[in-house]
């Protein structure tokens, strides 16, 4: 069973996570020679993993090309219509396809809770396992029957799911792009997806800079100021 976190150990590990949300930036071309390490790629991994989702729901599987051939498979998907993506991820480390799943059934629910079983999450309130699987069904089957829209809904679970990865790894030294500029049918057919019950939604390439040939590399930040975005009530 994981620990949770103490006051100690969080500031033992303190980052300045500010920091890295001002200087990471989507790279625009990758130095073709610089691969992740192993360890570090464990890391992308767990942090893929350990996203947060609506009802730790999870509705999403994640495909990671870490050879020339998986990622000239990627390429494909933007070759036609979006090439000025494609370089980038013939020339990344690694690539993540963030995918989403297309239907939420009850075996799968049934998985998501026999894993937080089997994780501790019930062992202080046994009682909170059948709430935790009710609750779920409740905001699934609201988005689903109710509002119509299960599938958005799905799609931005993933999303949450990309904005912290695009932080996590930027605090390891790792470049990062998110695309949505890809063919998502020719990607999907590619990998067969779509008969696995997923649906591509962001690629997002990993590697090292080649500041040298990035003109957004030394470019400054850009953000509307706090008075345009920002209400303290």
């Amino acid at each position: 069973m994981t620990q949770p976190a103490t006051l100690e150990s969080v500031t033992e590990n303190h980052l300045d996570i500010v920091h890295y949300a001002k200087s990471r930036y989507s790279t625009k071309t990758y130095d073709p020679t610089r691969k992740i390490s192993d360890d570090d790629i464990d890391k992308v991994k767990d942090l893929l993993r350990f996203s947060p989702s609506s009802t730790n729901a999870q509705p999403w599987h994640f495909l990671l090309a870490t050879t020339d051939e998986a990622k000239e498979k990627v390429a494909k998907s933007t070759d036609e219509k979006y090439p000025f993506n494609s370089q980038a991820i013939r020339d990344a480390s690694h690539v993540v396809v963030f995918c989403s799943k297309l239907e939420m059934d009850e075996d799968f629910l049934l998985r998501v809770l026999a894993q937080e079983e089997k994780d501790g999450r019930f062992e202080l309130a046994p009682e909170f396992k059948e709430k935790m699987h009710q609750a779920r069904n409740m905001f699934i089957n609201m988005h689903k029957h109710d509002l119509k829209d299960v599938q958005h809904w799905i799609d931005k679970q993933v999303y949450l799911n990309v904005g912290q990865f695009l932080l996590g790894v930027s605090t390891l030294g790792i470049d990062a792009t998110p695309m949505e500029g890809f063919d998502a049918k020719v990607l999907d057919e590619q990998f067969g997806l779509r008969d696995r019950g997923y649906a591509s939604l962001v690629v997002v390439t990993l590697g090292y800079r080649n500041a040298e040939e990035d003109y957004n590399a030394g470019l400054p930040k850009s953000r509307m100021p706090f008075s345009e975005i920002l209400t303290e009530a």
